[in-house]
């Protein structure tokens, strides 16, 4: 696999004048990290990546329903299922970065304890409005939020005061005033304008997302593809990630 990433690394450097559109599918988790490497890319490379971004769940459909694509990020789980159905290149799935799920209110606003999962817990009971990704969107954070949600025993209390959000950023409900706290993925929470990163989830009920990348197996693009890909998962990645709540994915 590092065979293959590092060939591609060599193709940047040595890229043809012709440019090209590579068209890639993203989580928005993985988001914020993309869109500061692409310009590395764009201006050794001189192509042009077209991001389009969606829940996990939704990127999934759309890559089911035929939509063409060059390069997709996704959880580990989806890029080797997508591998095993013959949609992507068996030798490109890499592991790009890890990340968990944070709690953020309007800035200005007081920051809730969350630092047990005791106090946690009694933050949700207390919260005039809480915002997340609908689980039926199929973004993971969401899934998971409602699972840990239904296991606390909290469902029937909280369900008036939730508010379900059909993809993108919860962090928006609670700028616009619709959601008091905010709860998704650090990476798309951190340093988001109008709301502050209280903290992440208490250790004991936190749920890290692993995220991989793969080339479309009828890429259009399939060598700029893996090019931009070894970018992503490259040295200069690093500080990128640690910017946007996010980690190295054997960290």
């Amino acid at each position: 696999m590092w065979g293959a990433v590092l060939v591609a690394a060599a193709m940047v450097a040595a890229w043809p004048a012709a440019a090209n559109d590579v068209h890639l599918l993203t989580t928005g988790a993985y988001r914020q990290v993309a869109q500061a490497l692409i310009p590395q890319y764009e201006a050794a490379s001189g192509n042009k990546v077209v991001v389009e971004s969606d829940t996990a769940g939704g990127i999934i459909r759309k890559i089911e329903g035929g939509q063409p694509f060059d390069l997709v990020v996704l959880t580990t789980q989806a890029v080797g299922d997508l591998v095993t159905e013959g949609k992507l290149l068996s030798d490109s799935a890499t592991d790009l970065a890890k990340v968990g799920i944070g709690v953020a209110v309007r800035t200005g606003a007081p920051h809730p304890d969350v630092g047990s999962v005791d106090a946690f817990k009694h933050m949700l009971i207390k919260a005039k409005s809480i915002a997340y990704i609908d689980p039926k969107a199929g973004g993971s954070s969401g899934i998971y939020v409602s699972g840990l949600i239904e296991r606390m025993g909290l469902t029937r209390k909280l369900r008036r005061r939730t508010v379900l959000v059909n993809g993108g950023l919860v962090a928006d409900q609670v700028v616009n005033g619709k959601a008091e706290v905010a709860l998704q993925q650090i990476s798309e929470l951190a340093n988001y304008p109008g709301v502050d990163l209280v903290g992440p989830l208490p250790r004991e009920i936190q749920n890290y997302t692993v995220y991989g990348a793969g080339v479309s197996q009828s890429a259009a693009e399939p060598g700029a593809a893996r090019a931009l890909l070894a970018v992503f998962a490259g040295p200069n990645a690093a500080p990128v990630l640690e910017a946007r709540g996010m980690q190295p994915p054997g960290a």
